[in-house]
Order: C-alpha cells, then sequence, then structure tokens
C-alpha cells in the first residue's frame, strides 16, 4: 500500500485507489499524487498483484471485496471514496454494496466488462486494440505488472471479471457513482458506461478527451479534476 497527502483547508472524505487486473499501484502514481494535494490518499495493491502474495483458493469479486472494504475499515478513513479502474471498479462497486457505511463515493474509471461483450475473447481483442492508443510508457507498465501477476491467477481472475455483473450491483449501490471513460477507450465503451450509469440511483459519466483506457496514467490531471468535481471540491492549483 503505498498512502500519501497534504493537509488541505478543504475538507473532503480520503480517497482509496484500487488498480485493475494484473496491476498494482504503479499506474495509479500519477493520480495518487494529484490527488494527493488536497487531502489522503492510498494506492492499495490487493492480493495476488503487485507482488504480494497470492491466496491458496480462488477469490472472486465478492471475496477480494470484502477485504478491501476491511483494509478501508483498519486504516480508519471510513467512509472513504474508493476509485477503481478496469476491474477495480468491479470491486469497488462491490465493497461499497457490502459495506455502505465506509463508503462516501464510489468513483470507476474505464468499468468492465461491457455487458454485450462480456467474453474472454473479446476482452482481450479490446484489450490488445488499446495497446495501439497507450503511451509506450503505459504499456510498459501494464505489460511488466502483467508478468509479475503470471498468467495463471491472471486467467483465474478473468474468468471472474467476465462473469460479474457489475451494473446489477450498481443498482444496489446506496452512494454516488461517478463513470469516467477515456474518448478513445475501446474496453469500456460510452454506450456501456451509459447503460451502467442508468443502471444505478444516482450517477453520472465523465468523458476524457483524447484518453484510452489507462486515462488515469495519461491524463491524470484531467481524471483528478473531474473526481474533485464530484466530490465538490476545487482542483488543486
Amino acid at each position: 500500500m503505498f498512502s500519501s497527502g497534504a493537509a488541505s483547508s478543504v475538507r473532503r472524505p480520503p480517497i482509496v485507489l484500487v488498480h485493475g487486473i494484473g496491476m498494482s499501484h504503479r499506474y495509479l502514481r500519477r493520480l495518487h499524487d494529484v490527488l494527493a494535494a488536497d487531502g489522503a490518499v492510498f494506492s492499495i495493491d490487493l492480493p495476488g498483484y503487485g507482488g504480494m502474495p497470492k491466496p491458496d483458493h480462488d477469490v472472486d469479486v465478492a471475496e477480494m471485496a470484502a477485504g478491501l472494504a476491511s483494509v478501508v475499515d483498519s486504516l480508519g478513513i471510513a467512509p472513504a471514496v474508493l476509485v477503481g479502474h478496469s476491474m477495480g471498479a468491479q470491486w469497488v462497486v462491490e465493497a461499497a454494496c457490502q459495506r455502505p457505511e465506509s463508503v462516501a463515493h464510489v468513483v470507476v474509471i474505464g468499468p468492465v466488462s461491457d455487458d454485450r461483450h462480456r467474453t474472454v475473447p473479446a476482452q482481450a481483442g479490446a484489450l490488445a486494440l488499446d495497446t495501439l492508443g497507450e503511451s509506450p510508457i503505459a504499456n510498459a507498465l501494464v505489460f511488466t505488472d502483467y508478468v509479475r501477476c503470471g498468467i495463471p491467477y491472471y486467467l483465474a481472475q478473468v474468468r471472474h471479471m467476465v462473469s460479474y455483473p457489475i451494473e446489477r450491483r450498481a443498482a444496489d449501490l446506496a452512494v454516488p457513482l461517478l463513470i469516467i471513460r477515456g474518448e478513445h477507450d475501446p474496453i469500456a465503451g460510452l454506450s456501456w458506461c451509459r447503460r451502467l450509469a442508468a443502471s444505478a440511483r444516482d450517477a453520472a459519466v465523465v468523458m476524457i478527451p483524447g484518453a484510452h483506457h489507462v486515462a488515469q496514467h495519461t491524463a491524470p490531471k484531467a481524471v483528478a479534476s473531474a473526481i474533485q468535481a464530484h466530490l465538490g471540491v476545487p482542483a488543486a492549483t
């Protein structure tokens, strides 16, 4: 886990950043640093990711989310803002449904999986297409973290990713939901993000111009501004 934050005259809840499948806090670092200018931020590596020990059994979305919620509670920062990228969107939505008292807001960036393309081949094809638009540094972060995660664990997790009904759980959220996507994200398309928003009681969609799936790395200031506006906090200068 990586944490930081500056004192601020503007009160906002602590923010918890959660990576996606195969990844770690490394590709969240730029967003973390921008958000830390106005308050506490925590970037968490979940079991099996970022060099963390792998569980001795198959862990589905519900169990991973329960562990995430327990970490938030153990830090003494609840209610917090949970921000999840890609599969991290599933974990933060599920955590907020399980422990609504621990969560103030939910933010999802490039959420998966599109309900009209919920298969491993479809997701793999979209990921491959996305690499063509990402920066070399972003691709390097993704691929090196994937290698560290390992193929067996990745494949076990991707089965849960494509079967998790995030839109059904979004309907159960008791807190506001912000959906952020890159303008050119082939994994989280605009129509899918709009359908996901429509399933929730209180949701909005924000698009980051020019960005692809890893928008929090390539456009951290724009993503941070969207989050800050959602929370009613002036952007840090």
